[in-house]
């Protein structure tokens, strides 16, 4: 029978084989045929069953039966076609049995080395499906190797591996990661997508990171650049076929995040991984594109990890590691990925926008900014109302980064912002909310919507003079000064010169616009008639138009219409004359004549008539209606402000059309007012000091205008102008201590000001008395913010004291940063200018010690208030009250602030050097002499002037903006000026760190002449902004050694006393936490304070001070009680917790940070500082709390695997805990004799610490066996002096209880019985 059917077989072959060779009957026999067979309906000979109900061929019927076995991979592709080869393929998937599985495989691979492309690829992705299990492994292998060896199988293969079950996995994975480097960028999607498919947890990290290190999107940003380049030369056809291949690009990115994106979303161990392997990137040069993308995409696509995904970023934004450029790279390059984060990309730059950090904020700002240039119209609709919303929201940081960005938006893609105007529109129903700057953006963003080159802008024209109109005729002083600013915002876009002579506007809508300048201005003109203040603001905000559209403005356009200009020499200027007609409270007197010599035609400012003229108007209710614009000597400052800005813009930049006004008098009157100003009137001695003041802002306003002069000759009177204006502050300031409660008249005149003077005149500065026969100093410097006076350090007299100018602040106009480029003169010393001033010309014209230190002073008040880092404020976005004063210095960044202080830093320098010198000869004469006669008043000027230089290097140096990668350059810059003092030469080569170094190495050179304790508080923050973090192990050493140079300096005034105060107080706790901070051994540190320092004062006399440590006096021991236990408690949670394989080294730390802790609580037992410990109880006991929580968290684990090896140091280290939970339970018994409130609300807390402790060493004596060496007794309770409390007392059990709390002898072995009281919850208190 076996031999009739393999004749059979035999025949069938062979007739099939002669049917097949016909090309049609071929096909046919590998098409489908015949149905699939049901499980009913099948029988035993005849049907058969195959998988994926298809319909199978006749081939694969014939081959179905297991007793037949042949191949027709013998044909031809020639002969049959390309069609065929996966026909013929596909017989082989699915069969139920081979006879020769492996001979099969053999031979389908040696086709797929020897086949063309095309036949590979149907191999190969078949495979999975004609594969037995057993051959996996061997197959992938082989294709594993495949794939290295060439790029055109990649995706079959990649496709083929992912579909089987692979034992070596990693090895077929980390053959795919060789290749992606190099890899196709259309086969880039498949390999991420097999590389990241089913990737295990515990490899995922690895793998994730290896993947992120080759796969670089920078390839795919290569067509677009070579578009960009040829649109630039206007090659259409290669631009054409550039477009494609960007085109084709993006697609392939797309599919490459659509693969990362489908991972993300089904395994969590993706995510994790992706956030783990940016986050391990540290180096800036090791961040991508790519890892930004990615943390988007799993912020839009894994909510669980979207707050993780947000913190990482913000993060890596606040270290530099985001720079603002590769984000503009993303969206410049793949526009078309990140459009689909839209969504993520609105919620990330709104949650940036509420950092306080600026980096954070401006990277947030630049989201909006590429989002709306980069995405379709709907996007930038989504953006510009977010925006809105920002600026109408009220929060001050928003509101003015949204202004920001809209300007930004408004000016750099101005015909796409005008499909959204009717957005921007709303925010003028939002004012009320703005203040002056912010209402100066918003008519910058509306006027330039609104006078661009569309028609659309006409709409927006009539709204905005329809608020403004309504502003200008209101009576609200507030909507007035709206309506200024608006008016003169609007006029400035009208009277851009690129506005005026673009060749496409029609005459028609040039005189519209001409018509449309010339009625704003008559309205701005007639509101502003009346009012000194209005009309002040509108000569403030002209000069301000011109200074920032430098070579912008039509000049001749707006004077044509408007007679600003010459409003000033017929208002304020009078021929100079002996007399002066008219009858004034005070004798009018020329006096500031820098131009005596030139008699003829001289000219004075004409002050006193006219302040007389301005008290009388408001005593008589000022003018009547009819009469035409008041002249007030308010106008006067802002009035040569804007004709200083017209000239200089007329004249390249020169005054001398102007310069008499530079040497020109003042009429004023007698200012020799010592003894005088006592039998003045009220009337009098206020109209003097008005007087004062509009002198002062005068030639504060002079020395603005001619600062940058570079002629000889005005150099000299703008230094003359800076000595009277010190010499008038000293004349103001007696003035104002005798008249209290006085107004000064408004310097500033925007809305903010208005409100502050209205507020100030409620309550008034009240004048201080001070006891007969003293000697006052007003040096009043703030020690943890950043301090700063206007007053200089002068000498009081006791019948006379000085006023705090520093309260006056608002009323004095501001000076300019280009004043400070006096800084470049020379510094003489007091001594020298009272011997050689008069005689010497060249003396007249260097910067004398007062003069400096007015300058430092205001230079200091601008970097605290641009500069001071966000850990304090948030900068740059401050609030609205805290811009009064600084309207000017708000128009610049601070970038720009910054880079103007770089550039002052070598004459800042050489002032600094100048001090050193100055007070070490002091101290060498000091110690020559014995008790030679210092200068008081001198000593302190100096003083203030050193401590004002540390100030400014301070404030410029932690500017938190040198942290952005774009700053770096300019970081150098000032850097390089310190280093280069050290060591000159080249430092251009210098890496950054090293110049960190050289820089520290130069301002430690100071520590030897500081003159006062605020001084050395300064240095040493200095040097710690300077040093950065993390900072290196010989900076930290540095200085701590400093810190404690300091501590252990005594400090006197040059009139003897010692320094003392809240404001040493408050330097003096910073500096000792910087010293304990700093120093390598905490604990030691503060052992020798509590066991050396503490003892000597305790002997010291009753005013005296530690040998030691002169700066621990009676008056500042409580200052080192509460920094030496806080910072104990801080260091002891440091020590890690203990382990079976420790070592006796943290034995022993704990044995003296508990020997420590006992010191300090015992201190109160000490009768000397018990009166000084006793208000800070309430304080000492939560520190005690919590170092006994540290111990029995952190120690208690080390006792317990130490207690058999180290079993004294263990009983010895309980025992002094025990006496110092002792005290700690007489501090709650204090608290309830004494119903101290503070004290009384810790005791809780405390009191299960305790009772906590004491179960906790219970169960280490049983971890370790020793159950019957706890013994619980009862405590007595006594107060801090350790007096019992009688009413607490029993007779009958006192034979079982402790009779002293003060003997250690009476501690039970392990030093537990005093700790056990808390049971006694009846009697403890």
């Amino acid at each position: 029978r076996s031999n009739v059917a393999l004749s059979v077989v035999k025949q069938f072959i062979s007739g099939l084989e002669s049917h097949v060779k016909d090309r049609n009957q071929f096909k046919n026999c590998l098409l489908p045929c015949a149905p699939t067979q049901t499980e009913g309906s099948r029988s035993d000979n005849t049907c058969f069953v195959f998988p994926f109900s298809q319909s199978q061929s006749l081939v694969k019927l014939s081959v179905g039966p297991t007793n037949l076995c042949f191949t027709f991979c013998c044909f031809s592709v020639g002969t049959f076609g390309t069609d065929f080869p996966q026909l013929i393929i596909n017989q082989f998937k699915w069969l139920d049995k081979l006879l020769d599985s492996q001979d099969l495989v053999k031979k389908l691979m040696q086709l797929v080395s020897d086949s063309p492309v095309p036949i590979q690829h149907d191999i190969i992705t078949s495979l999975p499906e004609i594969l037995e299990d057993s051959q996996q492994s061997e197959v992938a292998r082989e294709l594993s190797c495949l794939l290295k060896q060439g790029r055109r199988l990649t995706v079959p293969i990649l496709d083929a591996l992912s579909h089987l079950d692979l034992d070596a996995g990693l090895m077929v994975r980390q053959s795919a990661m060789t290749i992606v480097p190099s890899v196709k960028l259309e086969d880039l999607p498949v390999v991420v997508k097999f590389i990241l498919h089913n990737v295990k947890a515990a490899d995922a990290v690895e793998v994730v990171s290896d993947l992120r290190k080759n796969l670089d999107l920078s390839s795919c940003d290569l067509p677009l650049k070579v578009l960009s380049f040829q649109k630039k030369v206007k090659s259409q056809v290669q631009a054409s076929s550039s477009m494609s291949q960007v085109t084709t690009s993006q697609n392939c990115v797309k599919l490459l995040f659509d693969a990362i994106k489908l991972t993300v979303r089904l395994q969590k161990e993706v995510s994790e991984a992706w956030i783990k392997a940016i986050e391990n990137s540290t180096s800036v040069s090791d961040h991508k594109v790519l890892d930004l993308m990615v943390l988007l995409l799993i912020h839009s696509t894994n909510t669980k990890y979207r707050k993780q995904a947000e913190k990482l970023l913000k993060s890596k934004v606040r270290l530099g590691c985001m720079p603002e450029q590769l984000m503009q790279n993303a969206f410049q390059n793949h526009s078309l990925v990140i459009r689909d984060f839209f969504p993520s990309i609105l919620a990330v730059a709104q949650t940036f926008l509420h950092s306080g950090h600026p980096a954070v904020v401006s990277f947030g700002s630049c989201m909006y900014k590429q989002a709306f240039a980069a995405f379709d119209s709907y996007c930038q609709q989504e953006v510009v109302t977010a925006l809105v919303t920002h600026v109408c929201s009220g929060n001050e940081t928003e509101l003015d980064v949204s202004l920001n960005v809209l300007t930004d938006l408004a000016v750099l893609h101005t015909s796409r912002m005008m499909r959204y105007t009717t957005f921007v529109k709303t925010i003028l129903d939002s004012t009320q909310k703005l203040h002056p700057c912010q209402i100066r953006k918003l008519f910058c963003i509306l006027s330039t919507l609104a006078f661009s080159q569309r028609q659309e802008g006409s709409c927006i024209q009539d709204d905005m003079h329809m608020v403004i109109r309504k502003w200008l005729s209101s009576t609200v002083p507030n909507h007035r000064q709206m309506g200024i600013i608006g008016a003169v915002t609007m006029i400035g876009s009208v009277a851009l010169k690129s506005s005026l002579e673009r060749p496409e506007l029609d005459s028609e809508r040039d005189c519209s616009l001409s018509f449309q300048l010339s009625n704003l201005l008559d309205l701005v003109g007639f509101c502003c008639e009346q009012t000194p203040e209005v009309l002040a603001l509108y000569y403030d905000e002209f000069a301000n138009l011109i200074e920032k559209q430098k070579g912008n403005l039509d000049l001749q356009l707006l004077v044509c219409y408007t007679s600003l200009v010459e409003d000033f020499p017929s208002d304020f200027v009078v021929d100079l004359s002996p007399t002066v007609d008219g009858s004034f409270l005070f004798p009018v007197k020329s006096l500031y004549n820098l131009d005596e010599d030139e008699t003829q035609g001289a000219i004075a400012i004409n002050l006193l008539p006219l302040v007389s003229q301005s008290i009388v108007a408001g005593v008589t209710g000022g003018m009547n209606s009819q009469s035409k614009r008041v002249v007030s000597p308010l106008c006067l400052s802002p009035c040569f402000r804007l004709l200083r800005f017209y000239t200089a813009e007329q004249n390249s930049g020169s005054l001398e059309e102007i310069d008499a006004l530079l040497g020109c008098p003042l009429y004023l009157t007698n200012l020799e007012v010592e003894g005088k100003l006592d039998s003045l009137s009220k009337q009098e001695r206020e109209f003097l000091c008005s007087l004062l003041f509009y002198a002062l802002n005068w030639f504060r306003e002079v020395v603005n205008a001619f600062c940058q002069q570079q002629d000889a000759e005005m150099k000299g009177k703008v230094l003359t102008r800076l000595q009277n204006i010190t010499e008038l502050q000293n004349v103001l300031g007696k003035c104002l201590a005798t008249t209290p409660g006085y107004v000064p008249p408004p310097a500033t005149f925007d809305s903010e000001a208005l409100e502050a003077v209205s507020s100030t005149s409620a309550v008034g500065p009240v004048r201080k008395k001070t006891g007969k026969g003293k000697s006052l100093i007003v040096l009043q410097v703030a020690i943890l913010v950043l301090p700063f006076t206007f007053q200089i350090a002068t000498q009081r007299e006791a019948e006379n004291p000085l006023a705090k100018l520093q309260n006056y602040r608002l009323y004095f106009r501001e000076l300019d940063l280009e004043v400070f480029t006096m800084l470049t003169c020379g510094l003489l010393t007091k001594s020298v200018l009272d011997t050689e001033m008069h005689t010497e010309f060249c003396e007249v014209v260097q910067l004398g010690p007062a003069e400096l230190c007015f300058l430092l002073d205001d230079l200091c008040w601008k970097l605290e208030h641009m500069l001071t880092p966000s850990s304090t404020r948030r900068v740059p976005f401050l609030k609205a009250s805290t811009d009064i004063g600084f309207s000017h210095l708000c128009q610049r960044s601070p970038k720009e602030v910054a880079v103007c202080v770089v550039k002052l830093l070598k004459p800042l320098c050489n002032h600094m050097e100048n001090m050193h010198d100055y007070f070490q000869a002091v101290i060498q004469n000091r110690g020559a002499e014995g008790e030679p006669g210092v200068n008081i008043q001198e000593h302190m000027l100096m003083s203030s002037c050193y401590q004002q230089l540390l100030l400014t290097f301070r404030s410029l140096f932690a500017w938190n903006g040198f942290s952005q990668s774009e700053n770096t350059d300019l970081l150098r810059s000032a850097l390089q000026v310190l280093a280069g003092r050290l060591k000159p030469g080249e430092k251009e080569f210098l890496l950054l760190e090293d110049l960190i170094s050289e820089s520290f190495h130069y301002l430690l050179n100071f520590q030897q002449s500081v003159p006062n304790f605020h001084c050395a508080f300064m240095l040493t923050q200095l040097l710690i902004t300077i040093a950065g973090k993390p900072m290196a192990g010989w900076k930290k050493e540095k200085i701590a050694s400093l810190a404690k140079q300091f501590l252990c300096q005594s400090w006197v005034r040059p009139s003897g006393d010692r320094e003392k105060g809240s404001q040493f107080n408050s330097a003096l706790h910073t500096l000792l936490c910087i010293y304990l901070e700093h120093t390598d051994n905490i604990l030691k540190a503060i052992e020798e304070i509590s066991s050396v320092g503490v003892p000597e004062l305790v002997n010291s006399a009753k005013d005296g001070c530690s040998s030691t440590y002169p700066t621990l006096t009676r008056q500042t021991f409580l200052i080192f009680f509460r920094v030496m236990m806080a910072q104990l408690e801080s260091s002891v949670k440091s020590i890690p917790a203990g382990k079976p394989s420790d070592s006796s080294e943290k034995l022993l730390r704990w044995n003296i940070a508990v020997r420590n802790f006992h010191i300090l609580i015992n201190l109160v037992k000490v009768r000397l500082l018990f009166f000084l410990i006793l208000p800070s109880c309430s304080q000492q006991s939560p520190y005690g709390r919590l170092f006994v929580e540290a111990f029995l968290k952190l120690a208690m684990p080390l006792l317990d695997y130490s207690f058999k090896k180290h079993r004294d140091d263990v009983q010895s280290l309980l025992k002094t805990l025990q006496l110092s939970t002792r005290q700690l339970h007489h501090m709650c018994g204090h608290s309830k004799i004494h119903q101290d409130i503070g004290l009384t609300s810790h005791v809780p807390l405390l009191k299960k610490s305790l009772e906590q402790f004491v179960y906790r060493v219970k169960a280490m004596l049983a971890f370790n066996r020793c159950q019957e060496a706890f013994w619980m007794g009862v405590l007595k309770n006594r107060d801090l002096q350790g007096e019992e409390i009688l009413s607490q007392a029993s007779g009958g059990s006192g034979s079982d209880e402790e009779d002293s709390a003060e003997s250690p002898a009476e501690v039970p072995p392990l030093g537990l019985r005093g700790c056990n009281s808390l049971h006694r919850r009846g009697s403890g208190g």
